[in-house]
Order: structure tokens, then C-alpha cells, then sequence
């Protein structure tokens, strides 16, 4: 096995925790182990930024590029504790558009034993296996990346308890859904917040086609192929819900009304009077798609004697504010799931 090159920066002095709560891997600022996947994905840097945060560069052999993954340590590390992979939204965390950026999700965790994993990059790619290298968007391989790759570094590096779940919004709350049927049993719970499982009709087609090619610039065919071919059906959470038996699952939507965080120069809403029309008018269409999307999905889930928990609200667009509250409602779920 190759040994992993694994430098560290931004050491502050004082980082040790107390005795009971110390974590091994700031005290001895090295990684706990150098593990290889088993298709030559490594981590190449970590850095340790503070007490509670890790930045890793990972290579993936499969993109044949460096992944950075930022990690929140859990509140004692002084043993193995379980991993919950957080993802951002259509933009990556690429942008401001992201948990750290426009959520208290990270906060709200800090007294959590859990390790907090999220990747930084992807953008426009719905965090799927394309078929093709895209001109714009370039090679993404994101399934095998989160179900083949990743896991076993993180594992291994940070010593967890092998016990897994996922969370997403958005674009995400599609992923988060599919990767846990792609790989069975890697995941334990899954929350969707904002998100359309429906990936092969036609409704469910426009989003990702809106998402890919509208914002990204991309061309879905590179993703999927032509539009209602066999990749779009394969990457369906909807029709292939049957892998979701056993998870335990959130799911929750607006109806896009406007509700209590879309107001002018609200906390969590686009800045002025344009942003706050643009949040309204598009933000309400999007989530009263999702909104279509998620019903779907519960009567699908019913029909197959798969339980689930599912917040529909009476309100809300397709934006932070909604999803900043629906991350601390679907955490009893993610704890249950994760043994917490």
C-alpha cells in the first residue's frame, strides 16, 4: 500500500482538548492511519485548521482529481463515532451557497459525537456517475466517488464506526436519496430536504435539466444520456425505491407560498427588493415542484410498506431559511440511524 502524504497547517497552539475529551488526531497531528481505496484514491493533504476541523484533499482515481472534503470532528473523539456526509446544494459549496456559509447546521452539531463530512466541488453535477467527460463540467464521477472511494479513507483516516449517514438539500436531496440504493448498506439514514426523487418523467426531467444545462451548462447527455433513456430510470430514487426499505428516512418540502423567511432583507432571504422577488417568484416555483416531487415519493414509499418520516409545509420557498430550520427537525431521524 501506498503511504499516504499527509501535511498539516494552521496548528494554533493550545488545540488539546481536555484528557477524557482529547482527540488523537490534533494531539498528535497525524491522521490515524494512510489508507489506500481500491482503486488508488488516497488523501494526499490534511490540514488541521482548529480543535474541531480537518480539511482533506482527497485524489480520486475515478475523476483523476483532488477532492476537498471538510470534516467537523466529533464533540469527543477519544473513540469511534459515526459519519454523517453533509452535502450542499446545485453549487458544490463552490459558492456561498452552502451549509457553512447560510446554515447553523454546523453549530447545532458541535456537541454531537459524530463526524461531519462535506465535499467541496461537483458543482452542476447532481453528485452522479456521468457517462461521458462534459466540455463544461469536465468528468465527474461522484457515486463511485461517495460509495467506493471516499468511504473507506474516511474510516480509516479518522477512525470512525463504520456506522453512515447522508443528508442534502436541494439538487442533494435527489443524491442523497440515490446513493443509498446504489450502495446498500452504506448508509443508514438519509434526509432530503427540498428535493425531487423523480429523476426519468418529465417533470422530474426538467429539473435536472434546468439544474445541468440552464445553470451549469452542461449537457445531461453526458450525464445520463438521451432524456427518458436507461441511465435516467437507473438514477431514479422514485422508481427504485424499494432500496430505500430499511433507512431511516426525512423528507421534507415547501409548497412555495411564501412563508416567514421570505421577507425584505429578512435573515435568510436574497438581499433587496430584486433578490426577495427572485427568492418569490422562482424560489415558489422550484419548491412547488419538489413540493409535486415529495408527495410522490410518500405515496410510492406507502405503496411499498416503507416508512418514512415527511414534513410538509404549508409554506416556504426554495431557499436557506427553510432548510436551516428542517436540519435540527430531521436530526432525531439522522441520530436514530446513526445509533446516537
Amino acid at each position: 500500500m501506498i503511504a499516504t502524504t499527509a501535511v498539516f497547517a494552521g496548528l494554533m497552539s493550545g488545540l488539546g482538548a481536555s484528557t477524557a475529551t482529547a482527540d488523537p488526531i490534533v494531539e498528535s497531528k497525524a491522521l490515524l492511519a494512510n489508507p489506500v481505496s481500491a482503486d488508488g484514491s488516497k488523501i494526499v493533504k490534511a490540514e488541521i485548521k482548529d480543535s474541531r476541523n480537518i480539511r482533506l484533499h482527497v485524489y480520486s482515481a475515478a475523476m483523476d482529481e483532488n477532492v476537498i472534503i471538510d470534516v467537523q470532528r466529533p464533540a469527543d473523539a477519544s473513540e469511534p463515532r459515526p459519519t454523517l456526509y453533509l452535502l450542499n446544494g446545485a453549487g458544490g459549496g463552490e459558492d456561498d451557497a452552502s451549509w457553512v456559509a447560510r446554515s447553523e447546521a454546523l453549530d447545532f452539531l458541535k456537541d454531537k459525537n459524530v463526524n461531519v463530512i462535506q465535499p467541496i466541488g461537483g458543482k452542476w453535477s447532481y453528485y452522479t456517475d456521468w457517462i461521458k467527460d462534459d466540455p463544461t463540467l469536465g468528468r465527474n464521477k461522484w457515486t463511485t466517488f461517495f460509495t467506493e472511494e471516499l468511504p473507506p479513507l474516511v474510516d480509516g483516516a479518522l477512525g470512525t464506526n463504520g456506522v453512515n449517514a447522508i443528508a442534502g438539500l436541494s439538487t442533494s436531496g435527489t443524491t442523497v436519496l440515490a446513493l443509498p440504493i446504489a450502495k446498500p448498506g452504506l448508509y443508514k439514514a438519509a434526509a432530503a430536504y427540498s428535493g425531487c426523487a423523480q429523476t426519468s418523467d418529465p417533470v422530474g426531467s426538467e429539473f435536472v435539466k434546468l439544474t445541468v444545462e440552464t445553470w451549469g451548462g452542461g449537457d445531461t447527455e453526458n450525464m445520463w444520456g438521451p432524456q427518458g433513456s436507461e441511465g435516467w430510470v437507473k438514477n431514479d430514487p422514485y422508481v427504485n425505491a424499494e432500496g430505500l426499505r430499511g433507512l431511516e428516512l426525512y423528507i421534507s418540502t415547501g409548497t412555495g407560498i411564501p412563508g416567514e423567511h421570505d421577507v425584505l432583507n429578512g435573515e435568510y432571504a436574497l438581499p433587496g427588493a430584486y433578490g426577495l422577488a427572485n427568492q418569490v417568484l422562482i424560489g415558489g416555483v422550484i419548491e412547488a415542484g419538489t413540493n409535486y416531487c415529495t408527495h410522490n415519493l410518500q405515496t410510492r414509499l406507502n405503496e411499498l410498506g416503507i416508512p418514512a418520516t415527511f414534513n410538509f409545509r404549508p409554506t416556504g420557498t426554495h431557499s436557506w431559511g427553510y432548510w436551516n430550520d428542517e436540519f435540527p427537525r430531521s436530526w432525531p431521524v439522522l441520530a436514530k440511524g446513526l445509533g446516537l
